[in-house]
């Protein structure tokens, strides 16, 4: 299917307007939308959050003039069911557009390729495909969840030059700046949640709340403590906001939990490896409707999660220092017998924060 410059030109503006709704619509995607009509823009709109308007409703309600005959460009298909907000395929068609130009086909199955369907039986021209690639990577969390039934993982680290997280004795404040640490708030700001374990609590004792950058939604805190051995004067436990994932944990410390109003999901433990099922508990993760993980924790775990697979994205903060060879690593993943079994990824951003450099690499699959 062939596009005008023009249709990139409009489409590229619905993928702007999807980073207004970045930090805020979670578990709904950050949808952009752009009416036209003869040649001008006469609305546009984004989905904030979840149980408002959606992205094309927003952009009917602000139309200029009458939308009949006009070509709506939407980051994403246009919903064909009821949800907390009524199918924006259905307001499309009522407000008489003409032609109806997405970046994607909708995985959801509630979605998928109905919303396109509902359009073309009411004589409206339905395309996809216009900048999808730019599309899949504003919408990668959502469309994680809804094809691989887990979300997106971010592993993030703050390391000097040579690669180190701390002194061998665990000291770690602070290796990166505070440029740097302002750029993890943000990090954090845009995830569903933040996940460490509970070796990182007993080390450093962090809060993993959003502090240093505007934010009117704290993303949900989550702790992997396989045994729940967390100590209730913890930082992680005030608050509220508080997930604890555990897979051997005693039931009766569990219930302990819960009563004291905290959350608890149990998971199965992986039987060769004796911990716990990492995938299965992202399988969990996203059915509670999360899209985009941010991982805050020391070597063992980076290293388990990134053996199990789950990892996508490794974000590294370099600081122009040197800690020595004694200092602890990133990843604890074992000796590797040949070169062939390195781990391949790919740079996708290098730039430069404060003094510090951010690198972020995707994880290449097989």
């Amino acid at each position: 299917m062939t596009f005008s410059a023009a249709d990139h030109a409009y489409m590229a503006r619905a993928l702007a307007l999807t980073q207004r709704g970045r930090y805020t619509a979670t578990p709904n995607p950050n949808v952009g939308c752009v009416i036209v009509k003869a040649a001008r823009i006469i609305g546009e709109g984004w989905h904030e959050k979840a149980g408002d308007l959606h992205a094309e409703a927003h952009a009917l309600k602000t139309c200029s003039e009458d939308p009949r005959g006009a070509t709506a460009y939407v980051t994403l298909e246009p919903c064909a069911h009821h949800g907390r907000t009524p199918p924006c395929a259905d307001a499309l068609i009522e407000a008489g557009m003409a032609r109806v130009v997405a970046a994607l086909e909708d995985p959801n199955p509630q979605v998928s390729g109905k919303g396109f369907a509902r359009l073309r039986e009411a004589g409206i021209q339905a395309e996809s495909g216009l900048m999808a690639q730019e599309a899949a990577l504003v919408h990668r969390g959502f469309l994680s969840r809804m094809t691989r039934a887990r979300p997106w993982v971010r592993v993030k680290l703050g390391v000097s030059l040579d690669g180190r997280t701390a002194l061998a004795n665990g000291a770690s404040r602070w290796i990166t700046s505070s440029e740097a640490r302002r750029d993890v708030h943000d990090l954090r700001a845009q995830a569903c949640a933040v996940l460490t374990g509970i070796g990182t609590v007993r080390a450093d004792n962090p809060r993993l709340t959003v502090r240093d950058v505007p934010c009117t939604r704290q993303p949900l805190r989550v702790l992997l403590d396989s045994r729940l051995e967390i100590q209730e004067d913890a930082a992680l436990m005030q608050g509220g906001n508080l997930l604890i994932v555990t897979a051997t944990g005693a039931e009766s410390r569990e219930e302990e939990l819960k009563q004291r109003g905290y959350d608890v999901l149990r998971v199965p433990v992986d039987a060769a490896k004796g911990k716990v099922d990492l995938p299965i508990m992202m399988q969990k993760l996203a059915e509670r409707g999360l899209n985009d993980l941010l991982v805050e924790t020391g070597a063992k775990l980076n290293g388990s999660l990134l053996q199990s697979g789950v990892v996508d994205e490794i974000i590294i903060y370099i600081a122009p220092s040197i800690l020595g060879d004694l200092a602890r690593g990133m990843f604890a993943i074992g000796e590797l017998a040949t070169l062939e079994h390195k781990l391949k990824l790919q740079f996708s951003d290098v730039r430069q924060v404060g003094p510090d450099l951010r690198v972020i690499a995707e994880v290449l699959r097989n």
